[in-house]
């Protein structure tokens, strides 16, 4: 399938889960207030944006099936599919720039024609510091193998040309370093506008050196094809609604922030990275799409990817993994739930482990059979309240890699903890067996209440 974000919206509306907006409303908290009261129930589309003559879509979706739905798959479907897709990666077609008509370059602004100010970015919470790009994929390249990299940061709007940038320390900033280590710039493109595919296969927590575009090729089942660039060495979806084209400048570091963040929290106010808007492209009437901080659609873009790699590394140490679960409450990237099958004394524990090393921002890891329903928290609850003693089911990890943006890390370094809530395999394991009222599963209550 084509990743067309049109006709995902078009579907959202058949599906009746995309509110229109027609009256006028302010990028500046009003936008972000809507479309936080509407989820997660249904994504937005609001016609009339005040300075704007652009439209803006947030909520692309705020449920794990509709994700999948985007891509006409099952949710579990996705999943396996994520999984093969980081081993079997679909290569991408380039076209060059003028090879023919691309709808996102029906109009180009470079150099002293670049203005940022024609985008919608949106004011999202009240103690940001400036209005906020925050669906934009950043492309990026390798300057020693030339291989790209997707991602999606935040970018603080600063004038009509520049954005500040908060870049962590994974793989865009990995690649920065090297070239400010010459001395030179980090060529950038800013995609704004596509299709939920691709939204989540930048997200993949791959090793440096795999194309994101190649796992979305994968879960599309079909090659992203891309364009080049009008002013970098770069290429870009050919159905993106918008383009900024730029650079993250050497040695230049100005204070961006504080803005607020998937935990919930505002990060902090301090220098960061700082890029030069070299041009910008968008198709005629695009569509510019914000995601609102710390809702579901920005929650599970980075959950799902997350939890398929989860099943891959977590199925290297045990056949016997069933599910995981990233929580919405632990931002879809702190705290994982695993449901197992366990059949050896220790084996939750190395499940367990192989959770840490999924990712560092993983922080609190719970271990249960597969009589709970990892997705019903107070079903998890019920396991840790009855079947763990804190001496001997809890281990803590100190002073392990995490995330910068947790505000309990120490400028993010923080302590892991597991806890092995499944049932000891010695002992009488009928005691921790659930009551269970037999025939309930059969009773239909419209046939006993009139």
């Amino acid at each position: 399938m084509k990743p067309i974000l049109r006709e995902w919206l078009s579907q959202m509306e058949e599906d009746g889960t995309l509110k229109r907006i027609s009256k006028q409303v302010d990028p500046i908290n009003e936008l972000a207030a809507i479309g936080k009261k509407l989820e997660p129930d249904y994504g937005a589309y609001f016609e009339n944006v005040k300075g704007s003559t652009m439209p803006v879509v947030t909520g692309l979706s705020h449920t794990r099936e509709g994700m999948a739905k985007s891509l006409g798959m099952t949710y579990p479907e996705l999943r396996e599919r994520f999984s093969q897709a980081l081993s079997n990666l679909t290569p991408c077609k380039v076209y060059e720039k003028n090879e023919k008509k691309f709808a996102v370059k029906e109009n180009i602004m470079i150099g002293d024609e670049v203005d940022l100010d024609i985008l919608p970015a949106c004011l999202h919470h009240e103690k940001d510091s400036s209005r906020y790009i925050t669906a934009a994929m950043c492309i990026t390249k390798d300057p020693d193998t030339g291989i790209r990299n997707v991602a999606i940061h935040r970018h603080e709007v600063k004038d009509k040309n520049h954005l500040g940038a908060l870049l962590l320390p994974r793989h865009t900033n990995q690649l920065f370093n090297k070239m400010e280590a010459m001395g030179k710039p980090l060529e950038i493109a800013l995609v704004i506008g596509v299709h939920p595919s691709l939204l989540l296969s930048s997200q993949a927590t791959t090793r440096l050196g795999i194309d994101e575009f190649e796992i979305g090729g994968t879960l599309l089942g079909e090659p992203v094809e891309l364009v080049k660039c009008e002013t970098v060495d770069l290429e870009v979806p050919v159905e993106s609604e918008i383009v900024i084209e730029g650079k993250i400048m050497p040695n230049v570091r100005e204070n961006e922030g504080p803005f607020g963040e998937y935990p919930k929290t505002y990060g902090p106010k301090a220098p960061r990275h700082f890029i030069e808007v070299t041009a910008i492209t968008y198709r005629n009437n695009p569509i510019y799409h914000t995601i609102i901080p710390a809702t579901m659609e920005h929650l599970l873009l980075g959950g799902i990817s997350r939890e398929a790699i989860l099943m891959q590394v977590i199925r290297q140490v045990t056949p016997n993994i069933k599910n995981v679960h990233l929580t919405p409450a632990g931002g879809c990237r702190y705290h994982v739930v695993i449901q197992l099958d366990q059949k050896h004394d220790g084996e939750a524990k190395n499940a367990m482990l192989a959770a840490f090393t999924s990712s560092t921002e993983v922080k609190h890891v719970v271990a249960v059979n597969t009589d709970i329903d990892i997705f019903n928290m107070q079903d998890v609850e019920w396991a840790i309240a009855n079947r763990v003693q804190a001496a001997r089911d809890i281990f803590i990890i100190p002073g392990a890699m995490g995330n910068k943006l947790d505000p309990s890390s120490r400028e993010g370094v923080c302590d892991k903890m597991a806890v092995d809530a499944t049932i000891p395999m010695s002992g009488n394991r009928e005691r921790f067996e659930k009551i269970h009222i037999s025939g309930m599963e059969d009773i239909d209550l419209k046939n006993y209440l009139y």
